[in-house]
């Protein structure tokens, strides 16, 4: 497997808000007994004031809003466009808008994408087997198997689609990073965001576990953007 792709996995796990904290708390607990005890205060304090921060709901919405605001839901699917690809990743919520947006022209045809991961068959293939149990003809249903990330599917969709027009369904929390992918391939996608309710801001909202989950989405996100900029990928 590609150096760089288990380098973003690695560095996705250890900047999560979680995972910072308890890096904080370890370190301060070893200063503690090491009897430093004015610096692991503050280590400690950093900690907790990390994991309390992302888990507050003003600053977990505000994250995932600036994410989720910057393409509008797809309400028709655009008169002579023939594709739509579902990237891999929570079939169970994107499945939905492809659905609604397959069900306007059925004369689509539906691309599926994910790699095995963790699993014995990859995502595309599980996703695949799940549109046709719902009814859609196996005909109706391109796999794209070995892509790993959004990078390697932009790559192939442009060796299969060139500049065609082309749907493309993710969360809308990742649409932003996945334009800026597909773009900078030269191919011509149209964004079609799954949105998954709002995220109202409450002010008066005590640190929860939810927060803190949409704060570890929304960062996942943000240092994708930097990775692939970085990269030059985008």
């Amino acid at each position: 497997m590609e150096l760089g792709f288990i380098l973003k996995k690695l560095i996705a796990v250890f900047i999560k808000p979680m995972s910072i904290a308890l890096f904080l708390f370890i370190v301060g607990l070893f200063l503690l007994y090491k009897k430093k005890i004015s610096l692991s205060k503050k280590i400690l304090s950093f900690g907790l004031f990390v994991l309390l921060f992302f888990s507050y709901n003003p600053v977990a919405n505000s994250l995932m809003n600036t994410l989720e605001s910057q393409y509008p839901k797809l309400e028709k699917v655009p008169e002579g466009t023939q594709y739509i690809l579902l990237l891999g990743g929570d079939f169970e919520k994107r499945g939905w808008e492809l659905l609604r947006l397959y069900h306007q022209n059925t004369d689509l045809t539906i691309i599926t994408s994910g790699y095995e991961g963790n699993r014995d068959i990859p995502e595309a293939i599980r996703s695949a087997k799940t549109l046709m149990d719902l009814g859609i003809d196996k005909e109706s249903i391109v796999i794209h198997s070995k892509p790993k990330d959004t990078k390697e599917e932009a790559m192939k969709i442009k060796e299969v689609l060139k500049d065609e027009a082309f749907i493309l369904v993710t969360a809308a929390h990742h649409m932003p990073r996945a334009m800026a992918l597909f773009k900078k391939e030269g191919t011509n996608p149209i964004a079609a965001p799954y949105l998954d309710g709002e995220n109202k801001i409450d002010f008066f909202s005590i640190p929860s576990a939810g927060a803190l989950l949409t704060s570890q989405i929304a960062l996942h996100e943000y240092v994708g953007l930097l990775w692939a900029k970085l990269r030059g990928q985008i």
